[in-house]
């Protein structure tokens, strides 16, 4: 048999390890100052850009596609040389990969922090820097599976499986939850609105969770997890039940997040039905990483990398019985908008995702650079600190939500609400501050880990290609005893189709009947499109990321009609280009909030909140009252929301500044009055305007009839 010589590719596996640790320590410490600025105010620094609204994205896409994403793939250009024996595709397009992700990082950063946001959770990111995603992932998938075809080993091993269907899943979700029109060179609205956009939105949302921060990293961990304890998977059987159930089961999901809104009941159930039936693929995974090392347990004593590893993979199992736990009706009513999802989240992230990279880092950073780890007693502090850094951050927050559960719905003996909404929010800021300190202490521990990386790597040096050999590729003679599955494993063009058919099962079974059947989302008639002036204000409501602390969606739950007022209704959002029913209150929820105050009131909240809700941890956005509103754009945003439905008269985009302004002129004579001097064409007066007509449609409105026009 001839034996093949090659050379692996180490650099851009060196390159994507130099830039997790990077991203990770950008995108923690920014998760830190939110963390703080949650609590004190003054942390957001009087400037648009540090405010928590726009921090809190770029910490999500940096710990999510920065840290993660480039873990992605560190472990992945590692880990595929060896399963296929093979050196990379094409040298150039691992270069074209590595760095164009990493100028997709820093648009997203420079982008978010300057309010350009599409409003919708972990898919903020706008329409040019959308179509570059595309572009590298396409780069990527093209070097992977060109890796994959020219492989020496016939058998395709269960890390490649999870690799597929990643990159085929992720692209498919991208490209369906990107659709938007773009109105300028930079802003865009969803293409989708109110209910079909929340849908949408949390079919990617869930599974960006599912199949960014969960598939690739079980990809990794049947490779690394076996190579560092230096034992065999426990069950390939298991392991084909767990990859072809997850991702099967997965893709359900989304729905659970958004249990007891407007979304149709029948697409909530699908939801939580296949929530809670992801938890035996999800424990099988688990299971069959745990059981790997049966018989290894001194090791793992000794062994800081099996540490990471261990709590990492009993993590990922916390978070996958959780999750389907969160998804009943009766849990989700509790713990839905509160701090609980907060921890839940954390859990995964900080111990699943952050401790198995940390493992797989320690353990890829010596063999490429030919040298042993600097110090394990590092490695053991580090993972010690990161340990006790996740447990001070998760408790706390568990503690917050369920303290908030519980303070939201209580009632006197008289039938009235027992406290101010505010009252819940003062209450908690000790949890706060502990949640903060877990976070320094993670922080912590990962700056002992750049420590240590950085001293094994100046005791040894880069084999840029490391040569290996191997047997050409012998295709398998299909001899009758030969597990079924065996024949999936050699094609890997057959695995990506399957894999995409069963991913995009879920996907259309749920969205068509939402889109194409008019009872689920029936239209009420009082229902208007925006005025211009609002259309502005609701902009920059999203552009300053209101929505991250205020949710628009009153669910008919006694507490919330009593605190909010009537519940909501899915023909209130058909003009929302995107939905804006968030994820979390940190704020009271704001469906009903037009006409309550006056404007005075929300001028005075704005420039600044404790003066008018003393003990508020709001920050003040003192620029709305400096800043014009941009009304060269306004025509053009008229004109999207035609071509997306929305009925405004033909030839309203020329008429919709001088709208504006008439709109704009009547807040201003109002607040000078209350002696506010105002310019009318002040962004603050657009924001009062969109505030002002969140809810009033459908006011005194007494049947709501509706249409399915």
């Amino acid at each position: 048999m001839q034996v093949e010589k090659f050379f692996y590719d180490n650099k851009s596996v060196k390159l994507f390890a130099y830039a997790t640790i990077l991203w990770g320590v950008v995108g923690m410490l920014a998760g830190l100052l939110i963390s703080i600025q949650i609590y004190l105010p003054a942390a957001n620094f009087g400037l648009p850009f540090t405010t928590f609204g726009r921090v809190r994205p770029v910490h999500t896409n940096a710990v999510i596609f920065a840290f993660v994403g480039n873990g992605i793939f560190m472990g992945v250009y590692y880990s595929l040389q060896r399963l296929c024996k093979a050196r990379m595709f094409n040298d150039t397009l691992s270069k074209i990969h590595f760095w164009g992700w990493q100028l997709i990082i820093v648009l997203a950063a420079v982008t978010l922090l300057a309010g350009y946001t599409t409003g919708k959770e972990y898919a903020e990111l706008e329409w040019p820097i959308d179509i570059l995603i595309t572009l590298i992932w396409v780069v990527f998938g093209i070097n992977m599976f060109g890796t994959i075809l020219k492989r020496r080993e016939s058998h395709l091993y269960v890390a490649i499986w999870f690799f597929i269907a990643t990159w085929i899943t992720v692209a498919m979700l991208h490209i369906v939850n990107s659709f938007e029109l773009p109105f300028s060179w930079i802003k865009s609205y969803s293409f989708y609105a109110g209910v079909q956009d929340a849908l949408v939105q949390w079919w990617y949302g869930h599974n960006a969770v599912a199949f960014f921060l969960t598939t690739p990293y079980l990809g990794v961990m049947y490779y690394f997890l076996p190579k560092a304890a230096n034992r065999p998977v426990y069950s390939y059987r298991l392991s084909i039940i767990h990859f072809w159930a997850l991702i099967f089961l997965y893709i359900w999901a989304g729905p659970h997040h958004l249990l007891y809104t407007a979304l149709p009941d029948w697409a909530q159930s699908l939801g939580t039905v296949f929530s809670i039936m992801l938890i035996a693929p999800s424990w099988g995974g688990m299971l069959n990483g745990l059981f790997t090392l049966r018989g290894a347990w001194d090791k793992v004593r000794e062994d800081p990398i099996l540490k990471f590893m261990v709590v990492a993979i009993t993590c990922y199992g916390m978070s996958t019985f959780e999750g389907p736990m969160l998804s009943l009706k009766s849990v989700n009513a509790i713990t839905h908008f509160t701090d609980w999802t907060i921890a839940h989240v954390h859990v995964g992230a900080l111990g699943w995702n952050g401790f198995l990279t940390f493992g797989i880092l320690y353990w890829i950073i010596p063999r490429i650079f030919n040298t042993q780890l600097y110090s394990k007693k590092l490695a053991t502090t580090h993972f010690w600190i990161g340990t006790i850094g996740i447990v001070l951050y998760a408790i706390p927050m568990y503690w917050a939500g369920f303290t908030q559960a519980l303070m939201w719905k209580q009632f006197t003996a008289d039938g009235t609400l027992k406290f101010q909404f505010l009252e819940t929010v003062t209450h908690i800021i000790p949890m706060y501050v502990t949640r903060s300190l877990g976070g320094l202490l993670y922080l912590s521990g990962v700056f002992v880990m750049v420590y240590n990386i950085i001293k094994t790597v100046k005791s040894g040096e880069l084999i840029a290609n490391e040569a290996a050999e191997a047997p050409a590729l012998v295709k398998s003679t299909g001899h009758a005893k030969q597990y079924w599955h065996r024949w999936i494993e050699e094609r890997p063009i057959q695995m990506l189709v399957f894999s995409l058919v069963l991913v995009a099962a879920g996907g259309i079974i749920e969205m068509v009947p939402t889109f194409l059947i008019k009872s689920n989302i029936p239209t009420i008639a009082a229902v208007k499109p925006y005025t211009p002036l609002e259309l502005q204000g609701r902009d920059i409501y999203i552009r300053e990321g209101c929505y991250l602390c205020h949710s628009q969606m009153v669910r008919p739950f006694r507490d919330e009609v009593a605190r909010y007022g009537e519940y909501s209704k899915a023909g209130e959002f058909i003009y929302d280009h995107p939905f804006q029913w968030g994820s979390k209150r940190t704020g009271p929820d704001l469906a009903r909030i037009g006409g309550k105050y006056p404007d005075s009131w929300h001028y005075n909240h704005m420039l600044e909140p404790q003066s008018m809700s003393p003990g508020s941890i709001m920050p003040s956005y003192t620029w709305l009252f400096e800043n014009k509103i941009d009304t060269a754009i306004t025509p053009a945003k008229i004109r999207a929301m035609q071509t997306l439905g929305v009925p405004y008269a033909k030839g309203f985009d020329q008429e919709a500044n001088a709208n504006l302004m008439a709109q704009a002129n009547k807040i201003q004579a109002g607040l000078k009055v209350e002696k506010l001097d105002v310019a009318a064409d002040a962004e603050i007066v657009a924001l009062i305007a969109y505030l002002q007509r969140m809810g009033t449609d459908i006011k005194g409105v007494k049947s709501l009839p509706t249409t399915t026009k």
